[in-house]
């Protein structure tokens, strides 16, 4: 009886030995699964943000969208090199970048079986586009025909290409026609609401400017705002807190109907930084210049609208 006793506790030390070599090994699968888990997100959340960062410079420039990506992609843990960093066309000529990467995430209890260290990968493309509605638009309008705007191909559908950075001067005054032609009254604001009596009052107008419309704006007919708005203190003091900042601007192509009733067609936006303005009413005139804006907004999925430089960036994989 005493050596089967001595016999079975020495099976049961052996079973015990190994029961706890596979909790540990299990324990081992565990945390370090959950290790190299974290760190494949880390690197995802790095590509999808190098991604967008490169897509902002698109499809204008290409090698400084690659710059953007790898910028950022290096100050948030590496892992991605040039190569990975490609280009491709959807809409238009290089609107679309992948960023691929790649990292080592080392083990730690699985060290002890031989398991040094795994690597991970992730991936992201992002796409810019033109925009068929925007966020944030503020309620001073841009005839299409401005010289700086450079459209073409007449009011049906123009092909566009904006000159920015070029200081210029909207003579607000110069939008209607004298008398009582069409758009007779009509000096430039925008009811961005839309109302049918076209008179929002002050306050919006000029939280407007400081913050932009707060939904999306879509394309189409909005009826004018008096230009008597111009002079109100709240819209000045507004206007003055924008000098120097970017404004998005929509852009129009027909004025039709006298005073409230005028309508403007609205066909796109375009960025416009203020420097400096004169607020006299009818003969308001602002100065600044054009230039790219990212907005906010809902993607184009064919050629859309006319392109002011105005577009929105979005991951799509």
């Amino acid at each position: 009886m005493t050596r089967h006793k001595r016999s079975s506790s020495g099976q049961a030390y052996v079973l015990t030995i190994l029961f706890l070599v596979v909790i540990l090994g299990m324990a081992a699968a565990v945390l370090d699964v959950g290790s190299w888990y974290r760190a494949q997100r880390a690197l995802q959340a790095t590509v999808d943000a190098a991604a967008l960062a490169g897509a902002q410079e698109l499809p204008y420039d290409t090698g400084l969208a690659r710059s953007k990506a790898l910028e950022y992609a290096g100050k948030n843990g590496g892992g991605v090199a040039a190569a990975n960093v490609v280009f491709s066309s959807k809409i238009v000529a290089n609107d679309t970048i992948k960023v691929t990467g790649s990292r080592p995430a080392p083990g730690f209890f699985a060290k002890v079986f031989g398991v040094e260290a795994v690597s991970v990968g992730a991936h992201a493309t992002a796409r810019t586009a033109n925009t068929s509605s925007a966020q944030g638009v503020a309620p001073i309008v841009v005839h299409y025909k401005h010289p700086l705007l450079h459209c073409t191909g007449g009011a049906g559908n123009p092909t566009c290409n904006p000159t920015f950075n070029v200081p210029t001067t909207l003579d607000l005054e110069d939008l209607h026609k004298s008398g009582g032609g069409g758009g007779s009254g009509a000096f430039g604001l925008l009811d961005l609401t839309n109302a049918s009596n076209g008179n929002p009052s002050a306050g919006d107008l000029a939280n407007w400017l400081l913050n932009g419309l707060d939904k999306q704006m879509d394309l189409g007919k909005y009826f004018s705002a008096p230009s008597a708005n111009f002079n109100n203190s709240q819209f000045i003091d507004a206007m003055q807190a924008m000098l120097g900042k970017e404004l998005l601007f929509p852009v129009y192509r027909l004025l039709t109907g006298p005073g409230s009733n005028a309508q403007y067609d609205i066909i796109g936006w375009v960025g416009f930084v203020v420097t400096s303005f004169d607020p006299n009413g009818s003969a308001t005139t602002i100065t600044g210049y054009f230039t790219k804006y990212i907005a906010s907004g809902i993607q184009v999925t064919s050629g859309g609208n006319p392109s002011f430089g105005v577009r929105s960036v979005q991951l799509v994989d």
